[in-house]
């Protein structure tokens, strides 16, 4: 089979899928407009909540801050105790940079270049009825907790309000919130909760067609995934549903915020014009509380806040019961083999103890699987090229008779017994397996600063050798584009080498580019992470041996 066909064919069927999706079928976005039976007042000033009548924020330089700080076995960070903010919150675990100097920050304070913070509050029918905002100073009975202890903040109203608020993290990335309200008041009030995420000046880095980076959320069963750009352009979108959740993404981590799953919620994607470059995602219950004097009322709040693994998500999804919170990883269309392909390689990468040896052995047991597949294309295609001299002869011979020259080829194939639709299906059968173990290898936190052998610290990063500087024997560090790498250039070994197992194409255009395609996918694929490198160079040799025993084997029959 040709390797460099099945490329081009998946490279044609991909923007043929990708952009007739979009034209016929991408359904227009509707925003849903809050409903005007339940308006709440708050005096969160800058909480923007769906169906809450509230002010403009005001913008201030200036914030207030007094903190207390948590660690857990893999978050650490602080809350701001005015408007009980969390701000500041790092995964212990995991690093920028291969060193390991420093941490991952998923959360950073209103006064950051990019700002990222989380708040929950309150809002009331009542106007009179003094609500904690983002200027209310809560207060801790502790200014330093550590792993396994809840943290506990309590505020009160001047009226006899009284909110104390249990912060429960767990061993991982789940943040349990506990709120209580206790009403003193001495008259009944009507109340329900809040959660906003709110992100400034910030826009992901690196924009791929196969990776969604941005606000998403799953409601009614169904995932939407949102662009900055499209929030800005329509400024609001408000869905409504029970037992889902609503977050940002970006490639490796996730912040996702969702009531108790039996709480029916409004969740919204905001621009806040007023707040330049900033982008909010909140939801408020739809459930309204009366709490009649000396009454209580408790409720949960949940928070994800960390890398998106998937044996860990998959375990809260069982857990918590949190409706597909695993699509917050980007497998894309192919879902079903998708997530079945990671876990493979999960499996693999454990049990031999290095990603990259996880790569070679599953792409080599993908191989034997689609063997039959690929041996059935390929004796079609060798067919197919017998036929080619008395092809083109038909075609001299009927140039100026289309119809004529179809009839007569329509007829060799018959008597041929050969079928030229048969080469094409177990192609596209493979593609959308092959594209799926890509999308894998994308999206796989594993993968990241993950090692192989040699001079491959990183697998989520390209080969950091270069042909330009002798791989490193000269000290001079070539421009991006001309750092070519050790393993890209075995990738073009094999792709030329493949190219010369195969009889050229009859088409001398056809066959020049065909000559061209090495180099051009050397350089192509010189900036791609190298896991993803070392998958391709893998599977052109598996081409080569599997053509070249195909081929042993068909002039045996000859």
């Amino acid at each position: 089979m040709d390797n460099q066909k099945n490329l081009l064919l998946a490279v044609v069927f991909s923007l043929i899928v990708l952009i007739g999706y979009d034209f016929f079928f991408n359904p227009q976005k509707k925003i849903n407009e809050p409903k005007n039976e339940d308006k709440f007042i708050s005096n969160e000033e800058d909480s923007n909540i769906p169906v809450l009548e509230s002010k403009e924020p005001s913008i201030s330089k200036k914030f207030k801050e007094k903190r207390v700080n948590f660690e857990s076995r893999r978050l650490q960070g602080s809350i701001n105790l005015y408007g009980a903010t969390l701000d500041d919150l790092l995964l212990k675990d995991y690093f920028k940079t291969i060193n390991k100097k420093e941490k991952i920050k998923i959360l950073s304070s209103e006064d950051s270049a990019q700002p990222y913070f989380l708040r929950l509050g309150w809002a009331s029918t009542d106007r009179s009825i003094q609500m904690p905002d983002k200027n209310s100073l809560w207060k801790s009975k502790k200014n330093n907790y550590g792993e396994n202890e809840i943290i506990e903040l309590t505020w009160v109203n001047d009226n006899g309000l009284k909110f104390r608020r249990n912060i429960n993290i767990d061993s991982n990335f789940m943040i349990l919130v506990q709120d209580e309200v206790i009403n003193e008041t001495g008259k009944t009030i009507d109340i329900t909760n809040f959660s906003y995420l709110r992100r400034k000046n910030y826009k992901p880095q690196n924009k791929f067609f196969i990776l969604h980076e941005g606000p998403l959320g799953v409601f009614n069963d169904t995932l939407k995934e949102v662009s900055y750009e499209e929030i800005e352009e329509e400024n609001e979108i408000i869905e409504t549903t029970k037992n889902g959740w609503i977050g940002f993404t970006d490639h490796y981590w996730q912040v996702a915020i969702f009531p108790e799953n039996d709480k029916p919620f409004k969740a919204r994607f905001k621009n806040l014009k007023n707040d330049p470059n900033s982008i909010q995602i909140d939801f408020i219950n739809d459930s309204i509380k009366t709490l009649q004097n000396n009454e209580s009322f408790k409720i949960k709040s949940f928070i994800f806040a960390g890398a998106k693994e998937v044996p860990l998500i998959d375990k809260y999804i069982k857990e918590l019961n949190i409706n597909k919170l695993d699509l917050s990883v980007d497998f894309g269309w192919f879902y079903f083999l998708t997530k079945p392909l990671f876990y493979a390689l999960h499996f693999l990468s454990g049990l031999f103890g290095n990603f990259g040896i996880g790569i070679i052995i599953l792409t080599i047991c993908i191989r034997i699987i689609l063997f039959p597949l690929a041996n059935k294309s390929f004796k079609s295609m060798n067919a197919m090229r017998i036929l080619t001299p008395e092809i083109q002869k038909l075609r001299e011979r009927y140039k100026d008779d289309k119809a004529k020259m179809n009839q007569e080829m329509f007829a060799m194939y018959k008597e041929k017994k050969i079928n030229p639709a048969s080469g094409c299906l177990p192609i596209l059968i493979q593609i959308p397996i092959f594209f799926a173990l890509y999308k894998v290898l994308f999206v796989s936190i594993e993968m990241r600063h993950a090692p192989f052998f040699g001079w491959i610290k990183d697998l989520s990063a390209p080969d950091p050798t270069s042909i330009f500087n002798l791989f490193g024997l000269i000290p001079w560090s070539p421009p991006l584009f001309l750092t070519i790498g050790v393993w890209p250039l075995l990738m073009g070994l094999s792709m030329y080498l493949q190219q010369k197992i195969n009889p050229p194409p009859p088409d001398p255009i056809q066959a020049k580019i065909f000559m061209m395609l090495p180099i051009i996918f050397t350089f192509l694929l010189a900036t791609f992470p190298s896991g993803m490198v070392i998958y391709w160079t893998v599977n052109n040799i598996l081409s080569i041996a599997q053509q070249y025993f195909l081929l042993k084997k068909q002039r045996k029959n000859e």
